[in-house]
């Protein structure tokens, strides 16, 4: 009996932030599928700015540029992953998203 409640506690340790945040010693982001069409980032877009800050993304601001939409959903996408909690489930934008382990930061713009 014992062994299976550690057995399960670990399995629920298993589902916290701070460890999903970490895959195998490594921070993760999350970002759109390459194959994304403009219809289904528009809406990761609009759906994560609903939720979280998205002011970064205006214009002057660091990650405002490339201006477009692969570029600012990728934003906006880790934006909500990480206000969420770095839950692989917060990272899923109805299949449209992957996380990944290279930091997709570039030039002034830091994904936090």
């Amino acid at each position: 009996m014992a062994k299976a409640a550690i057995s399960l506690l670990l399995l629920l340790l298993s589902f916290t932030s701070e460890t999903l945040l970490m895959v195998n010693g490594q921070k993760t982001w999350c970002v759109p599928k390459p194959s994304s069409d403009q219809a289904t980032l528009l809406a990761n877009l609009n759906y994560a700015c609903s939720h979280v800050d998205c002011q970064i993304l205006r214009k002057g601001c660091p990650c405002s540029s490339p201006d477009n939409l692969m570029n600012h959903a990728s934003i906006a996408m880790n934006q909500y992953y990480r206000a969420k909690g770095n839950n692989q489930w917060n990272c899923d934008f109805r299949g449209s998203a992957l996380i990944v382990m290279t930091d997709p930061s570039y030039g002034d713009c830091i994904y936090a």
